[in-house]
């Protein structure tokens, strides 16, 4: 199984964003380190007080700059604020910086209404699965010169590197974004801490609308990662306890709470009481937004999941509130699941 990490650059409570990149740099520093395939920043908007990863182009560079080997990339641009054009652009750029380290995950959300206003997004598209598309695919023949020879964009070009592109993934938490995925022969993450009980099916759509890139976009068989949100402590009961800020946050923003995460004493109070740890195995209908335990338990609560989906990559999101017990969490799981940089 590879690993990898997607990340919201959380501001400490009492803290700034300069803060929050300082630890976001320092995490990529860790996962290269440790083997980890991929760190992606993550794009949220009206939020700064406690995300601060509003623009994951601005910290891929310093990603890639501060890092030696792992990849780096958007998890996700979030393409319906976005012209395909300016996205390609920068990501071609981003490339030319880090040949053959770059990532562009796709995307798609609506936020807080005045965020989206203040960035010129229309929230009511007649067709927004055909308008996805339609920009996802004209992103990629942007990059891969895609263009017919009549067509107003055909003589565009972009800066690059000498050899590579940036691998374009496609990123959602509902079948429309895997079928969108597979029809344009792209790799795909699924959300599984978004909307997990859809992950099953997500993937069967993906693979059944599966058609190779005729631009070599994408792979030539249909290839997916996982997101999950994971807390990882020395035992399942300790993970159990760091979970607790995971649980408290989820529940805010079914009150439309937004906000640092909590502390995890701050959580336990809110829940009255420390979240049950996650049962291993899991029960065949069971899908939860997060997981925790053990370095072993982590590592066979994944295993489990990526079978039920038949994908071999996780992608990694945690809400943790203290800085120290993230990175603790990431060595843990990558001792856990056995990545090494040598692979």
């Amino acid at each position: 199984m590879d690993l990898s990490i997607v990340d919201l650059a959380p501001v400490p409570a009492g803290g700034s964003a300069t803060e929050a990149y300082e630890n976001t740099v320092e995490l990529a520093q860790l996962a290269d380190e440790l083997g980890y395939s991929r760190f992606w920043a993550a794009e949220h908007h009206g939020m700064a007080d406690s995300i601060a990863s509003t623009t994951p182009e601005v910290l891929i560079a310093r990603l890639a700059a501060e890092t030696d080997e792992i990849r780096v990339g958007s998890g996700t641009v979030l393409l319906n604020h976005y012209r395909p054009f300016k996205v390609a652009e920068t990501f071609s750029s981003l490339d030319a910086l880090a040949p053959g380290r770059v990532d562009l995950g796709l995307g798609r959300a609506t936020g807080i209404p005045a965020a989206d206003r203040a960035l010129g997004t229309d929230r009511q598209k007649r067709n927004p699965d055909a308008d996805h598309a339609e920009k996802i695919e004209a992103v990629v023949n942007h990059l891969y010169d895609g263009f017919p020879d009549d067509h107003a964009y055909a003589d565009l070009r972009l800066p690059r590197s000498e050899d590579d592109v940036p691998e374009v993934w496609v990123l959602g938490s509902s079948p429309s974004s895997a079928e969108v995925a597979g029809e344009l022969g792209l790799r795909y993450c699924f959300a599984g801490f978004i909307r997990p009980t859809l992950a099953e099916r997500a993937f069967e759509t993906y693979r059944e609308n599966f058609d190779p890139s005729p631009l070599g976009a994408g792979p030539d068989e249909p290839t997916g990662m996982l997101a999950m949100n994971v807390a990882c402590a020395d035992t399942d009961d300790d993970a159990a306890r760091l979970r607790a800020t995971a649980e408290a946050s989820y529940q805010r923003m079914q009150r439309g709470v937004v906000g640092s995460p909590p502390s995890v004493e701050a959580a336990i109070e809110e829940l009255s009481g420390v979240p049950d740890p996650t049962p291993n195995p899991l029960p065949d209908d069971d899908w939860p937004r997060s997981i925790s335990g053990s370095p072993e338990t982590v590592a066979e609560l994944l295993e489990q999941l990526t079978d039920r989906v038949g994908v071999d990559d996780v992608i990694v999101q945690n809400i943790i509130a203290d800085h120290d017990d993230v990175l603790r969490s990431h060595e843990l799981l990558a001792d856990g699941v056995g990545i090494c940089r040598s692979h």
